[in-house]
């Protein structure tokens, strides 16, 4: 199976409604910890890498991780580049091997983001990868692209020819979801995902995974969210774990960083094996 794109993961999830983790990593450990935990529920997964991760550890070094970590892989995986408003970061991150990007020009007017996706899936196809596009801010800033201001929902209409028009693969529509911690239960808008399904049928993105409930996960990928992003969730378990582990060291005054590194990757992997059973992709492989 090894690596896969984007497009032959995501259709069939689609078409069998399960959902198939979207994770973004944050280092090798974390890489690798995902790519594990994927091959142990026979699900495939989306390792999603966002432009703070490209630009601190190097496009380079990450595709050489990646490349290196899938190697005979035995479940389907694909590398995708997330919310980018970057153009020459998207042209570098396919140049270097990543098979999906998320332009993110939600913060331009929808006819200028029009624009530049039709733009960007020419460049995308070229490499043989696939775009993931929206048209509307999701709340929260991640890696330090977005904003906390709920921007404004489009039309049905305008989505649909926002979707006609740049042949994009994946939708990921402004439903009430947000980056970061819920402070509350979000409100969810069920039903945009479905209008959307039925007049153009194509899978959906759910962003602001992290702290949604299972009632809404299941209720969402029934709908059509195949792929589900999932940030902060790692991100508290990375830390978390580090924090617990380190906590106990100073304890007892024992410090072995390959113990830390085992412990964190233990957790990392449970949490992508948890994900693939929450969301109806384990076994999918």
């Amino acid at each position: 199976m090894a690596v896969s794109t984007l497009k032959e993961i995501v259709d069939r999830a689609f078409a069998e409604r399960y959902g198939v983790p979207a994770i973004n990593v944050v280092n090798d450990l974390t890489m690798e910890a995902v790519l594990a935990g994927a091959v142990e529920a026979r699900s495939p997964v989306i390792v999603q890498t966002s432009v703070k991760t490209v630009k601190s550890i190097g496009s380079e070094v990450l595709f050489a991780m990646w490349s290196a970590m899938t190697s005979g892989i035995e479940v389907p995986v694909a590398l995708h580049l997330d919310h980018c408003p970057d153009r020459a970061v998207i042209t570098e991150c396919l140049r270097r091997g990543w098979n999906s990007v998320l332009f993110d020009a939600s913060t331009l007017p929808v006819e200028e983001n029009q624009r530049q996706t039709i733009e960007v899936v020419a460049e995308a196809r070229t490499f043989g990868a696939h775009v993931e596009g929206e048209i509307e801010s999701i709340t929260g800033v991640e890696d330090g692209v977005g904003s906390d201001t709920e921007s404004a929902r489009q039309s049905l209409a305008v989505s649909l020819m926002f979707l006609e028009e740049t042949g994009v693969d994946v939708f990921a529509p402004a439903i009430g979801n947000a980056h970061g911690v819920y402070k509350r239960e979000p409100v969810l808008d069920f039903q945009r995902v479905s209008d959307l399904v039925a007049a153009h049928p194509i899978p959906i993105a759910l962003h602001g995974g992290s702290g949604m409930t299972d009632a809404q996960f299941t209720d969402l990928i029934a709908r059509g969210c195949a792929k589900v992003n999932i940030s902060t969730a790692l991100k508290i378990t990375f830390m978390k774990s580090s924090l617990s582990y380190l906590t106990d060291a100073q304890a007892r005054d024992k410090w072995d960083p390959p113990s830390l590194f085992a412990k964190v990757r233990t957790d990392v992997v449970d949490l992508t094996r948890g994900l693939a059973e929450q969301f109806g992709s384990a076994g999918k492989a």
